[in-house]
């Protein structure tokens, strides 16, 4: 089992391992944590290890050359999103972002480029017009573990072969960071819904009040009219109509509904979100 190597969190930035590592070592299985796919005594590991197949889920890193010749199947990735579309760090939360009436998981042989090699399977998958990004990527997960299974079982009775992806329909899905998911309240209601949906949980789409920042949970679009940033009744105007909030979580608090929220601050007339 090949994972990150411990990291700080909680609030004492103490050393944690991964969830994927204290998984396997509860089953006894032989954990690797390289910094990197490149490392040396890494890549002598996995050769004494001989793997017939590496299967990848979220690793995080660009595997090398020499590392990638070293199973005699190769390593194969599932990657959710149907490739071409949403090659990258965060093809959920573009995929949200942009309003995809459909998307899905595909397994592909890993090459030295980004999400570049040949597709061996696919499974798609509705977008609920509810969904988050953790909604959509739990179900994506579940049906993508599945097909994950079945190319492995099918690499290894030599059924399956990869099909290389086409050069129409490529689109990129870098990792969303904090400043990607600042809500801009002049935009329509569509897409700061789609905005706040596709940065739940994480990072958290967010705004600011008197200076400080609120992450704001899903939201309703409604048929009322406000002007953009504009507060009342737990609405909030944009550059169509307004949407309403639904779970706040003001900076150094929890979360916590909107309009309790509200009934606390007291927006004086003519405040306005950031």
């Amino acid at each position: 089992m090949v994972t990150r190597p411990d990291a700080p969190a909680g609030r004492g930035r103490t050393l944690r391992p991964s969830p994927v590592r204290v998984l396997a070592e509860e089953h006894g299985l032989e954990v690797l944590t390289p910094r990197h796919p490149r490392e040396e005594d890494f890549q002598e590991r996995l050769r004494a290890l001989a793997p017939d197949c590496c299967p990848v889920v979220a690793y995080g890193a660009l595997v090398p050359r020499t590392t990638l010749d070293i199973p005699r199947l190769g390593w194969v990735n599932l990657h959710f999103s149907l490739l071409p579309a949403w090659r990258g760090a965060a093809p959920v939360q573009h995929a949200l972002m942009a309003g995809d009436e459909v998307t899905g998981a595909s397994t592909f042989l890993l090459e030295e480029g980004l999400d570049t090699g040949p597709v061996y399977g696919v499974v798609t998958e509705t977008v609920r017009p509810t969904d988050t990004s953790g909604d959509l990527l739990g179900r994506l997960a579940e049906a993508g573990a599945g097909l994950l299974v079945a190319t492995l079982d099918a690499l290894e009775d030599g059924t399956v072969t990869g099909v290389p992806q086409p050069a129409e329909g490529v689109s990129l899905a870098p990792k969303v960071s904090v400043a990607d998911a600042h809500v801009d309240w002049t935009a329509p209601a569509m897409r700061v819904d789609r905005l706040v949906r596709g940065c739940t949980p994480a990072p958290g789409a967010w705004t600011t009040f008197r200076g400080r920042r609120v992450k704001l949970g899903p939201i309703t679009v409604t048929d009322e009219r406000l002007e953009p940033g504009d507060l009342r009744d737990g609405l909030v105007g944009t550059a169509t109509t307004a949407v309403r909030l639904g779970e706040v979580r003001p900076e150094g608090k929890g979360a916590m509904a909107a309009i309790d929220w509200l009934r606390g601050v007291r927006p004086e007339p003519g405040e306005r979100f950031g």
